[in-house]
This record gives C-alpha cells, sequence and structure tokens, in this order.
C-alpha cells in the first residue's frame, strides 16, 4: 500500500515538474526568438506598393534594431497572389515567414480562384492604409473626368484581373457613364512600366507607386480617392470635389502563417508598434509617400481584414464581378 502511495506522490511530482518545465523553456524559447533570417513574401513584382511596403519595413527594421534578425524580402508574383499566398498558408506554424496584406488578399478568394482566404492567416498588425490617385501620362490630352466621360475605350492598368484599380474604374464608369477598358498585368510595376510607355491611357495607384513619377513630371494626377486631399497634392482634388462619390483606401498591414505562437505574435505586434511610432517610418514611408498612418493590433486588424472582405465582397457583387 505504501509503495503505491508512493508511486501516485511520484507521478503528480513528475507531472508538476514538467509543467513547471514547459512553463519555464516557452518564455525561455520566445527570448531566443528569431534565431535566423526572417522570410517576407510579396505577393506582387518589384516596385509595387506591396513591394516599397516591404522593403522599407525591413530597411527600418534594421536601421532602427528593432529586431536581430534581418528580413529579407522576396517576390513571389503570379496567379492574382494566388502563389505567394498558397506558399505562406502551407508554412504552418513557422515564425520565420512575414506577407503583406494586398488587394488580391480578398479578391481572389472571392473570385473562387484560391482555396484559401483571409482566415488562412496570422494577422500581426496593420499600419497604414493608401488612397488611390488616378493619374495620366504627363503630355497626354486626358486632363479632366470630362475628358474621360467623352472619350470610350480608354484604356486602365491593373495588377490583377480583379484588384482595387479594376474595382475603382468600374465605379468610375458607373457614376460617370465613361466606357473604359481593363488591361490586367501581372504586378504593379509593369502597370507603370505600361503607363510610362503609352501601352496604357490611365492609371489608379496608391501614393507610394505615384508620386515619385509625379515629382519627376513623368505623371500628371488628375484626382485622388481619400476623403482629404492628400498633404503631397495639395492642388489635386478628390473625386468627391469633381462630383464622383469615389472614396477608398487599400488596407496595409503584416500577417503570417496560421497556427502561431502567442508570444511570437505579440513580438512581432510589439516590433510593428515601435515601426510606426518611429520617426523613421514617418519620414521613410508615411511622409515621403502620403500615405495614411493607421497603426492597429493584432486582434483589431483581425477584426479589419473581416470588415474589408466583406467590403469587397459587397463591391464585386455590386459591380457584378461575382454572384
Amino acid at each position: 500500500m505504501k509503495k503505491c502511495i508512493w508511486r501516485s506522490i511520484t507521478a503528480a511530482t513528475l507531472i508538476a515538474s514538467v509543467a513547471a518545465v514547459a512553463a519555464f523553456v516557452r518564455p525561455a524559447a520566445a527570448q531566443d526568438y528569431p534565431e535566423r533570417d526572417i522570410q517576407y513574401i510579396v505577393q506582387s513584382g518589384v516596385g509595387g506598393g506591396s513591394d516599397i511596403l516591404a522593403r522599407t519595413l525591413a530597411k527600418v527594421l534594421r536601421e532602427e534594431n528593432l529586431t536581430s534578425a534581418r528580413v529579407l524580402v522576396e517576390n513571389r508574383p503570379g496567379g492574382a497572389g494566388a502563389i505567394a499566398y498558397n506558399y505562406i498558408a502551407q508554412q504552418s506554424g513557422n515564425p520565420y515567414i512575414l506577407g503583406g496584406v494586398g488587394v488580391s488578399f480578398f479578391t481572389t478568394p472571392l473570385l473562387g480562384n484560391s482555396a484559401i482566404n483571409y482566415k488562412s492567416f496570422t494577422p500581426l498588425a496593420g499600419i497604414a492604409r493608401s488612397p488611390y490617385i488616378l493619374a495620366v501620362r504627363t503630355g497626354s490630352p486626358i486632363d479632366s473626368i470630362d475628358y474621360i466621360k467623352a472619350h470610350a475605350g480608354l484604356r486602365v492598368g491593373t495588377a490583377a484581373a480583379v484588384s482595387d484599380p479594376t474595382l475603382l474604374a468600374n465605379m468610375l464608369s458607373q457614376q460617370t457613364g465613361a466606357e473604359l477598358r481593363v488591361v490586367p498585368f501581372d504586378g504593379e510595376g509593369e502597370v507603370l512600366t505600361a503607363m510610362l510607355g503609352g501601352h496604357i491611357d490611365l492609371v489608379f495607384g496608391n501614393p507610394n507607386e505615384i508620386i515619385e513619377q509625379v515629382k519627376a513630371r513623368a505623371l500628371t494626377p488628375i484626382a485622388v480617392t481619400s476623403k482629404e486631399r492628400i498633404p503631397a497634392l495639395q492642388d489635386v482634388p478628390t473625386f468627391q470635389e469633381l462630383g464622383v462619390e469615389i472614396v477608398h483606401s487599400q488596407l496595409r498591414g503584416v500577417i503570417m502563417p496560421p497556427d502561431q505562437d502567442p508570444e511570437v505574435i505579440r513580438y512581432w505586434e510589439d516590433v510593428l508598434r515601435r515601426v510606426a511610432e518611429s520617426d523613421a517610418w514617418r519620414t521613410q514611408y508615411v511622409d515621403r509617400f502620403s500615405e495614411v498612418p493607421d497603426f492597429v493590433g493584432s486582434e483589431a486588424f483581425a477584426a479589419e481584414m473581416e470588415k474589408t472582405n466583406t467590403l469587397y465582397d459587397r463591391m464585386m457583387r455590386e459591380l457584378k464581378i461575382i454572384q
């Protein structure tokens, strides 16, 4: 009998000891994280808005010593974002993979072209919002919404078959009666190249894609999709000022593969908060590209993702892109 009692006490002690060790090891492991380089997967080509955000983020992280690891940016364009996002989703539990939320993050699954959706990822934080600028090549005869309404068949470049520029082009057509032709490319960089080369007539681009070209006088802006004029383009009216009810911005945020350790989520949430609050981020990204600063933590970002998915679903149904 005594032997049985001793064994029970020993087993209980052993279980308690293992639990204590486990509780100790997990924070220790978190303290050691990250132990190697981080891979940041961009769903579009070099030079687009998502690429610029990723590379600026990696630069600020390095310059401000906000993480001990290097963040290495890798572009995996194709499939309207499906190639990159499928890769990220398949890395379940891998804390060394980051990705960014682009438009295709929502629209490609809604089109039925991907088995995964926004629920397939771990939201870390939202860090900014990007309005859109409608621009033309400098020297183009297109100089107003009235001109666009009067000339059928003008070509609008877009980074995928369905993207924000696609939706905005459809909204512009519906509200003004303009007959626009959407021309899809494989990434924002290709759209910009086609625009500068005279192969398309109009482009809807984020400030981080357009501003530098406007400063270089290669592109001329016509209108912006923000509620108010953006600081870098104070002489460019909003669509609402021109009598067109278009107000829209792109959500910018960072995700990870599913099934992440809560310690890892808290780590990146804190790091990204410090990025958003840094002078370097404001100077190199927010002010430089006239982005709208908008930091939200992991839980709030998850809610924003759901809200944004609902918005795209509604917009695409209203435009009869999906049924």
